[in-house]
């Protein structure tokens, strides 16, 4: 499996192996193995039933009809993990159509009237829906529906290879087409890493957020059918610790109120306390500190998966000094 880098993920993406090892982007699971680590197993279960009835009180003409699901064309039944869901043809006062049965697990079997329905299979955030005609005579035939589905698990490290922890994560995706609007349609928000997220086969648009300033990577992904990607996103960002102190290495000073910009004057992000910590872009920014009336500041640099404390000297030449030396040695 390739996944096409969009444009504006600087840092791009790549997959890791079971072991967590960085290695070209590939299907990692078959059809049997996804299914099974993506849902627990169980069999098929009816969960509510409610036939259509046209003058009669009680059905008594009710057919059986099976139906069954396939991750790809030339797969085996799925045995777990889907809902299905049987609705009426014929839009409710709402406009809606009326569910009238639903089952969750693998195969279903359902009990209809003769005529017409639709009928809905959903595999977490895959699925697929076709038009079912119950004949009051004769055989009925089992209903099969390929879902054409895969799936995504995402991840992320901050530079080549600095671990993020997962509560610092987080991931959008959406569809990888472009409304008029320039927007695009949301398909699932707030994804945790190492989640593993059922679609159908496609390019999605993923966002990956470190922290809650302006770490934001963006990437293509390409869902296989019956496939299971993993991708590791690499984040050009790193963690920083903020202090205002009287000597290099000192304690840090309370009640100090802090802003970030950029070098070009953007505020960023703005803090109090004594050290506050956050996630920011690879780049140049200058450090603000405002203690008793009193302003300090100094130019840093943030490196990729470089976590460090950014410390501002309450002498304002010895800031210049240390900012100067840092260059000099990067």
């Amino acid at each position: 499996m390739r996944m096409r880098i969009h444009p504006a993920a600087a840092a791009g993406l790549v997959a890791t192996s079971l072991a967590a090892s960085f290695v070209p982007v590939r299907a990692q699971d078959s059809l049997e193995s996804f299914s099974q680590i993506t849902t627990p197993q169980k069999g098929s279960k009816v969960m509510s039933f409610n036939p259509i009835v046209t003058g009669e009180a009680t059905p008594t003409n009710l057919r059986d009809v099976t139906c069954e699901a396939l991750l790809t064309k030339d797969g085996q039944p799925m045995q777990h993990g889907l809902t299905w869901r049987v609705f009426s043809p014929i839009p409710a006062a709402d406009g809606k159509l009326p569910l009238l049965a639903t089952s969750e697990g693998g195969t279903a079997a359902f009990h209809l009237v003769p005529g017409e329905y639709f009928v809905n299979v959903a595999f977490g955030r895959a699925g697929a829906t076709k038009k079912l005609v119950v004949p009051e005579q004769g055989s009925v035939d089992k209903q099969v529906m390929v879902l054409d589905a895969g799936g995504i698990m995402l991840n992320a490290v901050s530079g080549t290879d600095v671990r993020i922890p997962p509560k610092e994560l987080s991931f959008a995706i959406y569809s990888a087409e472009v409304r008029e609007d320039g927007e695009r349609n949301l398909v699932m928000d707030d994804v945790k890493p190492n989640s593993v997220v059922r679609l159908n086969a496609g390019t999605y648009h993923v966002v990956s957020d470190y922290g809650d300033v302006n770490a934001v990577i963006r990437a293509d992904i390409q869902v296989e059918a019956g496939k299971l990607t993993r991708a590791t996103i690499q984040h050009r960002a790193a963690k920083l610790t903020l202090k205002l102190v009287s000597e290099p290495g000192g304690e840090a000073i309370a009640d100090t109120a802090w802003s970030i910009l950029t070098s070009s004057g953007d505020t960023v992000s703005e803090s109090v306390g004594a050290f506050p910590t956050l996630v920011l872009a690879e780049g140049s920014y200058i450090a603000v500190a405002r203690n008793k009336n009193r302003i300090y500041q100094r130019d840093f640099q943030v490196k990729a998966g470089v976590n460090t404390d950014v410390e501002v000297l309450l002498d304002e030449k010895a800031n210049d000094q240390k900012a100067a030396a840092e260059d000099v040695v990067d």
